[in-house]
C-alpha cells in the first residue's frame, strides 16, 4: 500500500539512484534500499524486488564491484563499490538527469499558446 508521500521510480531511474549511493563507499544491498530511502525522506522505496536485479545488471555492465564481507550483524554480505567505469557512467548519467529535469522544468512554466 502507497501512503501519500511516497513515489513510484520513473524508469530507468533505479541504476542512477543506486550508483550514487554506491558512490559514497562500499556498501551492501539491504543497506543501499534503506539509504535511498532515508535520502528520499521516505519518498522512495525500493523493493528487493527490483533492487537484486538492478544490482546484478550494474555489475555485469562492470560499473559496480562486490566482495563478500562480514556486515554490521555478522552475516557475510556482498559490498558494492562504484568501479572507475561506473564512476564515469554515473557522471554522465548525473549531467543527463540534470539536464532533462532542467528541460522537462521549462516546459512544466511555460504556457501552450493557444490553450483555454
Amino acid at each position: 500500500m502507497k501512503t501519500e508521500n511516497r513515489l513510484d521510480l520513473p524508469q530507468g531511474t533505479l541504476d542512477l539512484l543506486i550508483m550514487r549511493v554506491v558512490a559514497l563507499g562500499p556498501i551492501h544491498g539491504y543497506a543501499i534500499a534503506q539509504r535511498i530511502q532515508q535520502m528520499s525522506r521516505d519518498a522512495l522505496q525500493v523493493q528487493q524486488g527490483s533492487l537484486y536485479p538492478a544490482l546484478h545488471r550494474l555489475e555485469y555492465k562492470k560499473l559496480l564491484a562486490a566482495t563478500w564481507k562480514s556486515s554490521e550483524t555478522g552475516r557475510e554480505a556482498k559490498f558494492y563499490e562504484l568501479t572507475a567505469k561506473g564512476r564515469t557512467q554515473l557522471k554522465t548519467e548525473t549531467e543527463n538527469w540534470k539536464r532533462l529535469t532542467e528541460l522537462v522544468g521549462l516546459i512544466f512554466k511555460g504556457t501552450l499558446e493557444g490553450a483555454s
